[in-house]
This record gives structure tokens, sequence and C-alpha cells, in this order.
């Protein structure tokens, strides 16, 4: 992780927007300004309409400059006002439609700081994402990481795009009444003033509340998520073991619990609307009987009196909205906190070294011990070396550690200091670049993941531009060539979402030819003939002798002919290396591996007699 990455992971969550608000802060600035220039203009409507009232159609003396006093008596002054009252109506006019303008000209501006800060949010949360390590994705749930990806920046947005310019029009609203009305009649202004600190305390009181009641709210909706995402992905094995109605409980049970907990925040976020209703209409009340009273006595003037309702009016807004700002802070500030906490994972970190040594020699384990989590070792003292060039195979019961293994070869774990180490060609690969091992290493898994693309983008999606041939000759390569062409759409069909609409088999065989096309030093296939047949089995291993004479293969399997060619073959038991040989060395020890090789030989005898 760069220094700025590790400086922006020590930012609170509000303080790491500011992060994202690079190149765009003088657009921010302007949308102030011009916000502040449109509330200005917005209160000197009332202004016109106090002069009216008082000094057009009252008799009172025009409380304006001198500058302007004397130029509305060279026109004729206070009898010509009344006789031509639609100048008057323009300056209203006037105003509003500088208010409107400016008004909008700060929206938009607001709406292009917003959105491009929110956009870079989410390249910066996506990329890392991308950069974190494996054990941080297999530890998290998907459904869960997708919602605060999706909702919880999208909460981010409505609150940067609204919230947060209401905030600074608040504070200027608030300043400009209060100073306008101070001007006006110090005691009304005063018991104005005296609502806004009880308003301030009850929403403060709520504030707490209904952030710990968004945060459940939030944490319930996760899990929702994650449960949907979990059931579409493996909808096979609900429809096979006729689980629907048993999926249906569950997401009506965690649905429910969803539901209730926006019920009970409806409650509380009602209270509070409720009680500001109350004390805005209280405030009203008071202001309206004391200034009657005010105007009454002449202490205030008429028109003074209903520009001073007009103005208080426009405050009872800003406070009021300020609980709303204070209930979408709330909801913000937990969404900004999930948010915050997968961008303050740490990145996967390459070694200061960073080598990039040829991949094509021995591959040794020296003395390798492993576990999780500090969790009974998944491998113990692993010590051999595979040859360069040679066919490696891998045999081993279920939580033996073999695909263990192999995400230690490919860097998705790293091995610990201490715990041995695991080098290519002489060089630790924790002194390489990740992305450098992972480039020369080529997986295919038992469960391969096909994206939702065509078999011809599936299987080149490394790359650069699209080479038919070159597609056609993997898939030949991986015995899948004459299946793909069985379709109607050639190699231009369409696979479902993780390539359900094809089968097992199939699925595997694209991932075969998918790893092939990259031409890496290292070919690994994790248990990845499990899904075909025997005789494709022996297909695929004739094809691939024939075009990996130059690579490293590491078979991992169960099939005792998947492995019986290879140059050497490992018995994992336990995570430990009980046997090591060739297929005729091991058959002559009466091991682990002549036991299993009896058995399915015993099998397939059987099978045979059947058919």
């Amino acid at each position: 992780m760069n220094s700025s990455k590790k400086a922006e992971s020590k930012l609170a969550p509000f303080g790491m927007l500011l992060q994202f608000s690079k190149g765009l802060r003088g657009t921010f600035a302007w949308s102030i300004v011009i916000t502040a220039v449109s509330i200005l203009l917005s209160y000197l409507n009332p202004q016109v309409i106090r002069i009216i009232v008082d000094s057009v159609i009252g008799q009172e003396p025009f409380n304006l400059p001198n500058a302007v006093v004397g130029w509305l008596n060279t026109w004729g002054g206070r009898e010509w006002l009344r006789a031509n009252l639609l100048f008057c109506a323009a300056f209203v006019l006037i105003f509003a439609v500088l208010s409107g303008i400016t008004s909008y000209y700060g929206r938009v501006g607001m709406a292009k700081f917003s959105e491009g800060m929110i956009l870079n949010l989410r390249n910066r949360l996506y990329a890392h994402i991308q950069h974190l390590p494996y054990r941080w994705h297999v530890s998290n749930q998907t459904g869960d990481t997708i919602q605060r990806c999706t909702s919880d920046v999208d909460v981010v947005r409505n609150f940067v795009s609204g919230q947060l310019m209401e905030m600074f029009r608040t504070i200027f609203l608030l300043a400009v009444s209060l100073s306008l009305m101070f001007a006006m009649n110090v005691k009304l202004s005063l018991i104005a003033l005296a609502f806004i600190p009880v308003v301030m305390l009850y929403s403060g009181g709520f504030f707490s509340v209904i952030r710990k009641r968004f945060q459940e709210a939030d944490e319930a909706e996760g899990d929702l998520s994650a449960m949907v995402q979990e059931n579409f992905t493996g909808v096979r094995v609900v429809r096979a073991f006729g689980r629907q109605s048993y999926e249906i409980d569950r997401f009506d049970e965690k649905n429910n619990k969803f539901a209730n907990m926006w019920i009970r925040l409806g409650y509380v976020l009602g209270t509070y609307w409720g009680v500001g209703d109350l004390v805005s209409g209280l405030q009203v009340m008071v202001i309206i009987v004391v200034g009657v009273l005010e105007a009454v006595s002449g202490s205030i003037t008429l028109g003074e009196f209903l520009v001073f309702v007009i103005y208080n009016n426009m405050l009872v807004w800003p406070i009021r909205s300020f609980g709303r700002i204070l209930s979408e802070l709330s909801k913000t500030s937990v969404s900004l906190k999930r948010i915050h906490e997968i961008l303050n994972e740490q990145e996967e970190e390459d070694s200061p070294e960073d080598v990039t040594p040829p991949m094509n020699g021995d591959i040794r384990f020296h003395h390798v011990t492993f576990d999780y989590a500090g969790i009974k070792p998944v491998l113990r003292d692993l010590d051999f070396t595979i040859k360069a060039g040679t066919t490696f195979g891998i045999l081993g019961s279920t939580g033996s550690g073999k695909s263990t293994l192999v995400a230690l070869l490919d860097r998705l774990y790293d091995l610990p200091e201490g715990c041995g180490e695991i080098t290519v060609g002489g060089v630790d690969i924790r002194r390489m670049k990740r992305d450098w091992v992972r480039s020369n290493i080529g997986v295919v898994l038992q469960e391969p993941f096909l994206y939702s693309k065509t078999i011809k983008e599936n299987i080149g999606v490394t790359l650069e531009q699209t080479d038919l041939r070159e597609i056609r000759h993997s898939a030949q390569a991986a015995a899948v060539d004459d299946s793909i062409m069985g379709f109607s759409e050639g190699y231009d069909t369409v696979v479902g979402e993780r390539g359900v609409t094809l089968s097992g088999g199939q699925k595997q065989r694209v991932a075969i030819a998918r790893m092939l096309i990259q031409d890496t030093p290292i070919k690994v296939f994790d248990d990845s003939f499990s899904a075909v047949d025997a005789q494709t089995d022996a297909q695929i291993r004739q094809s691939l002798r024939q075009n990996t004479a130059n690579s490293t293969v590491i078979l991992i399997s169960h099939r005792i002919t998947t492995l019986m060619q290879a140059d050497q073959i490992l018995v994992l038991d336990d995570g430990k290396v009980v046997e090591m040989g060739t297929h005729h060395e091991l058959m002559e020890q009466n091991g682990i591996y002549r036991r299993i090789a009896d058995i399915q030989g015993s099998m397939e005898s059987e099978l045979e007699e059947v058919e």
C-alpha cells in the first residue's frame, strides 16, 4: 500500500470523503457562494413588501439609503409609486427570478460535486476490493460486501447531493434571518431565538437513538442481501434437494426482521417530527401573539410585523430541517463507517524486492507448515521438490491440504516467517511480485468460475485480441471443441451466470482451455477432471502431454488413472507427506496409494461386469 492509501485508511469516516473531493473543491466553493447569493436575494423580497406596506400604502418614511430615496423622488416619490404599483411588483419578480437562477446554478454545481465525489469513491472502493487479500474475501459475505458498495454508497451520495447543501443553506438562513430580525425588533428576535436551543437539544437526543436504529437496519439489510445472493448462487442445490419452502421461510424470517426494524425506526422518526411540529407551532403562535401586541403599542410597524412573520416562517424550516439533517447524518455515518471498514483493510503487499525471476525452474517446498488463523495446522513440515518440466501428481483425502498447497504456491496466502519457504528456481516466492507469480501459474479449480459471456470470450478472457484459431486450439486440447461446435451458436453461445447452462464437465473443460491459452510455465489442475468421464479424462491427459511439454504440470486428483502417468506422485494425509514415488513404486508399497488403487480398480471391474 502506498503512503497516500495508508494516510487515507487512518482517516475518520467523514474525513475520508475529503480524499475523494480532490479536483472538485472549487466547484463546491462556487456552489456555496452562489447559494448564499440566492438566499440573500430571497430575503430581499420581504423587504420590498415591507416598503410597499409601510411607505407606499402607509405613511412611514422610506427606510432606504439616501441615494435610493433621492432617485425615487426624481420619479415622483410615494405618489408615483402608488400610481404605479406594477413597478413595485416588478422588483418582487426580478428578485424572485434572480433568486431562482442562482439557486439553479448552486444546485447544478452541487450535483457535479457530489456525483464526482461518489464516482471517485466507487472507483476507489472497487479497486481497493480487487487488491484485498484472498483471506479477506473468503471471510466476508459477498452479499454484505455488495450491499456496502451499492446501498451504502447511495446513502452517502444522497447526503452529499442533498443534505450537505441543506446544512450550509441552514447556516446561511439562520445567520441572515436572525440578523434582519434583530435589526427590526430585538424582543421578538430573542423570543424566536429562545426556541432554537430547545430544538437543538431534543434533536441531539434523537440523533443518538436514530443512529443506532439505522445501524441495526443497515446490518439487517446486509444479512438479507447475503442470504438472497447465496440462494440465487446455489439455485441448483436448492432445487435438487427440494428446499424451496425452507429457503422461502428463511427469507420471510429475515425480511420480517428487516421490516420490523424499519417500523421501529418509523416510530422514532414519527415521534421526532411530531415533537418538531409542536415546537415549531408553539414558536409561531408566540411570535404572532407578541408581534400583534408590539404592533398595537407602536413598537413595530405593520409592514415590519408582516416581514418579521415571513422571516420567522423562513427561520422555522431551517430549524426543522436541522432535525432532518441530523437524521440523514446518522444514517450516513453508519454507511460511511461500513464503507470505511472496507477501505481501512490493508491491501496485499509485495516484498520490497519485487523480483521477477524466470518461473521455469524447480519448485521446492522446504519444511512448509501452515494453518488458518491459528487453528490446527493444515500442512505439516512438507518437504519435497517438483522438477521443472515434469508432471507431478498429488493424491489425498478431503481435508488433507491439497488445495491449501496450491493456494500457497499461487500466493493467495503467504507463509508466515519461520514456517518454511516455497521457492521456484531457488527464489522464495515471497520475494516475487504477486502479479508475476500468478501470471506465470495457471490454475484450474474443481469448481471453475465462468463469466456470463460467450464461450469464446470465456476462453479468450486473457487475450488482448480475440483469436478464434488460438481459442479453438486450446479447446481441442481440453477436449471440449466438439461439444462447443454442437451448440447452435458454437463459440458464440452465451453461458448463463457462473456457467450454469453448461454441464459440470463442460465447465471444467472450458476452464482448462482458458488456462491453456495463457501458456504459463507452471500449470496446476486442482481436481479439475472430477466431472468428466474416464475416457475424456484420458483424452485430456494425452492432449496435455502434447501441449505442455515444456511446462511443469501439477495434477491433483482422487483418480489413480489420472495420476498414474505422472513422473512423481505425492500422497498427503492429514497435512503430511506419507508416500512419494512413481506409480509403480507406490503400487509396490502396501500404503494408502495401493489401497485406493485397489478399491478404484475393483469398482471399475464391477462396473464393467454390470455393463
